[in-house]
């Protein structure tokens, strides 16, 4: 085939290109929704079927199995049987490929061993183990994230010289003890494949030159978010000929926590002097508003290659909505704003699978998840599991069953050894088999062989301390608030000093989540059996959900790659989008990341986009006033339209229209000092508001009801907030009567025959 006879007809000038600018190194600039797959695709197939190369010739790397398989589906439907010869594969996979062929070059025999996860952590444990390094103190998984962090940077176990600072330097001698255990195995991780792979490359130039001499094209596709050790395979790879066509997008460059370098793409044309670059901007996916609103925000980033997104050809006219930006008093206000705006997109066509809510940080979802709960919304988190269920989560509600019941087997075993304690697999069994005997549960056989003394060693010590402290949490928990007892449990017991040794990417994270549990006592739950008869509905309610069309809810880091007609985007706000980590850098490379963010949360939306903010927000253990995100005032006034609820007092809460700070009465920019404190029976502050059209006073948790005293943290010792007989009234209900009332949990028959059971948060007197 000549290059007039490739059928160029359904990719646009710049795709074209792309697609014909085969020698030398070019680098494609693919914005959001701007046909990069097609022109990976469409690349590999006019080189081939062009004569240009033969497929096994060709070398294209991707990041996901998912991306290489789309591609390898794709091109065998345009070159047929050819598609299953190229090189085509993650960066692991071709590394593995390659080491397959020359392992004992690099000291490795044939069927050399690829070890999950799970066998790393466990092999590297058993290494500190025998090293007698406290576990407890120096976790296994946050020591092998380090590892593999440096294995990314292209530092071998021999270099660690060249680690970053603050590399201590127990884990440098973990590391070497590491190699060598793994050498000995016959064994490497997922990091060797390519560390070995430079290493071939560099002790062995006659393997390098084969590769070099075969791999006549090379495609990176996701440039932007290559590691260090990445980065130098491709050079060595490429170094020659320099056929190489890297394809990503700067402005989506949002990994850097887990290695990726985005300096990669920026001087890729001083790695290649004379290289071509080609931008795709013509967008298929979104909106005219929605690009133009994504373009404005991320032209305030000053390290970006620059390009700017358009409607494709025959999509100009097709201006949308404009980005709806929404001001609310609290986290509580949000969820329920961002549920009744999925039920009116349901109700005007848009499915459920068709839109998704983009959180910055997961503590964000419990609000969310809540309420989309309350409104029998189906839903499923991506990328991670919903809030109850989150391992963090469940071990604190199991500290917590335990306080209430010695007899619940499970919570015990959940607790017993988190944090360590001693308590062996051992140990364990001896109370398993006693308590079988004697039909006790495991917390019982456990107090009566500790009195007798049949319990010895590390663990006695562990079994008695963590009754002593129960014993001690138990009278406590009289007259102590849940919000305060689960926090003394979980630092006492040791389990929040565990989470903090934790340095892993997941570590923050979890104790933002168990601040925001601790929270939740503050804002909904009276007591323990509250949370926990609300836990077990919440599980009951998963079981079940999935069965039809769900709402997408993830973070914005697991929203990359993937559209959908509505996105809606909560809390930005300052210090929590931006995160404060970024602002404490004061404009650095991590408010530019944030930037990158925000900009591939707007840009996943193809007609909808919905950014809320909130006055008040009850996170991480606390409640925070936050201004709102700098992000907003960045979106162009012309491809936004800001609503804001007003506070009563003729003030808007929230952004005006003419962007900024500040409080201007009338004018709808946005205001703090509308919040009015003025009765200390409520918890926070009283603040009175036309929402929903009703009058509604708000308390920290943003619904209406006063709190007793609280004097005990399990049973029933609080008065019903609403007694039996008051005629009350629910959002999504309407009107009903209490027929049954236990603290805040009631009992409601509505006007249309059904009978629910709801938290007195969520209703009104009638």
């Amino acid at each position: 085939m000549t290059q007039s006879d490739f059928d160029f007809s359904r990719l646009n000038p710049e795709q074209r290109q792309a697609v014909e600018t085969t020698d030398g190194p070019v680098l494609v600039l693919s914005g959001a929704g701007t046909g990069k797959t097609t022109v990976l695709t469409a690349r590999l197939a006019y080189i081939i079927q062009t004569g240009k190369a033969l497929p096994f010739q060709c070398l294209a790397v991707t990041f996901t199995n998912k991306a290489a398989n789309e591609m390898q589906d794709r091109l065998a439907a345009m070159i047929g049987e050819d598609a299953n010869r190229l090189w085509l594969g993650t960066f692991h996979r071709i590394g593995l490929r390659i080491l397959r062929n020359h392992p004992e070059k690099v000291g490795l025999s044939s069927g050399f061993t690829v070890l999950d996860a799970s066998d790393q952590e466990r092999l590297l444990k058993q290494i500190m183990a025998d090293e007698r390094v406290d576990l407890k103190n120096t976790p296994p998984l946050s020591v092998l994230n380090q590892i593999q962090r440096l294995k990314d940077q292209g530092i071998s176990f021999d270099k660690t010289e060249q680690a970053p600072f603050g590399t201590s330097p127990l884990v440098k001698r973990l590391y070497a003890m590491y190699q060598e255990r793994l050498k000995t195995m016959n064994a490497v991780d997922f990091g060797d494949l390519l560390l070995y792979c430079l290493e071939l490359f560099n002790a062995h130039p006659e393997v390098l030159k084969a590769l070099r001499q075969q791999f006549k094209y090379i495609l990176v596709d996701e440039y932007q978010d290559t590691n260090v050790a990445q980065y130098l395979w491709l050079r060595l790879l490429a170094a020659g000929h320099n056929n190489i066509c890297c394809v990503g997008d700067d402005d989506q460059s949002i990994y850097s926590w887990r290695g990726a370098e985005i300096g990669n793409i920026l001087r890729f044309e001083q790695d290649f002097p004379n290289a071509a670059v080609i931008r795709l901007e013509s967008n298929y996916r979104s909106t005219a508003h929605i690009l133009a609103g994504a373009s404005g925000l991320i032209a305030h980033n000053r390290d970006r290659l620059g390009k700017t997104l358009h409607p494709a050809p025959g999509r100009e006219s097709d201006m949308g909505e404009k980005i709806s930006v929404t001001g609310v008093w609290n986290g509580d206000d949000e969820a329920e704003k961002i549920c009744d705006r999925i039920e009116r997109e349901q109700r005007r066509g848009t499915s459920l699978s068709n839109m998704a809510v983009l959180v910055r940080a997961t503590a964000q979802m419990r609000a969310i998840e809540d309420n989309l709960l309350q409104y029998g919304i189906s839903y499923k988190v991506i990328g991670g599991m919903r809030f109850y269920e989150r391992e963090e989560i469940r071990d604190a509600t199991a500290y917590i069953r335990l306080l209430g019941q010695k007899k619940d087997d499970m919570a015990f075993t959940r607790v017993v050894n988190k944090p360590r304690r001693g308590v062996g697999d051992t140990a364990l069994q001896n109370l398993r088999e006693y308590a079988r005997e004697h039909r006790l549960s495991l917390y019982e056989s456990a107090e009566e062989l500790l009195a007798r003394n049949a319990i010895r060693g590390t663990a006695k010590t562990g079994l008695e301390k963590l009754f002593a402290l129960y014993d001690e949490w138990r009278a406590k928990s009289a007259d102590t608030p849940c919000d305060e007892m689960l926090r003394l449990m979980l630092e006492q017991s040791g389990y929040m000093d565990m989470r903090r040794a934790d340095k892993t990417p997941e570590s923050q994270g979890r104790i933002e989540n168990l601040q925001e549990l601790t929270g939740e006592f503050k804002t909904k739950y009276e007591n323990f059996d509250q949370y926990l008869e609300y836990v077990s509905l919440v599980m009951d309610n998963d079981a079940t959900a999935l069965t039809g069309e769900h709402i997408s809810v993830m973070t914005l880091h697991a929203a990359k790659g993937l559209e959908f007609d509505t996105v809606f985007l909560p809390g930005w706000e300052e210090g929590i989008f931006p995160n404060k980590k970024s602002l404490d850098e004061n404009g650095g490379k991590a408010l530019e990341e944030e930037r990158r963010l925000a900009y591939v949360g707007i840009t996943r939306a193809r007609k909808r986009v919905y950014i809320s903010f909130a006055g008040s927000r009850f996170m991480y253990g606390s409640y925070q006033n936050n201004l709102p995100s700098r992000f907003i005032d960045e979106i162009p006034n012309e491809n936004k339209e800001i609503t804001t609820i007003s506070n009563g007092y003729g003030d808007s809460y929230g952004y005006g229209n003419a962007g900024g700070y500040g409080r201007s009465s009338g004018s709808g920019r946005f205001g703090f000092d509308g919040y009015d404190a003025v009765d200390d029976d409520y918890d926070g502050y009283n603040r009175k508001s036309r929402y929903g059209g009703y009058n509604k006073d708000y308390t920290n948790s943003g619904y209406f009801y006063k709190k007793e005293k609280r004097t005990s943290c399990f049973g029933a010792v609080n008065k019903p907030v609403f007694p039996v007989g008051t005629a009350v009234y629910h959002e999504r209900y309407g009107y009903g009567q209490v027929i049954a009332a236990n603290g805040s949990s009631t009992e409601v028959v509505f006007e249309d025959g059904t009978t629910k059971k709801i938290m007195a948060d969520y209703l009104d007197k009638a």
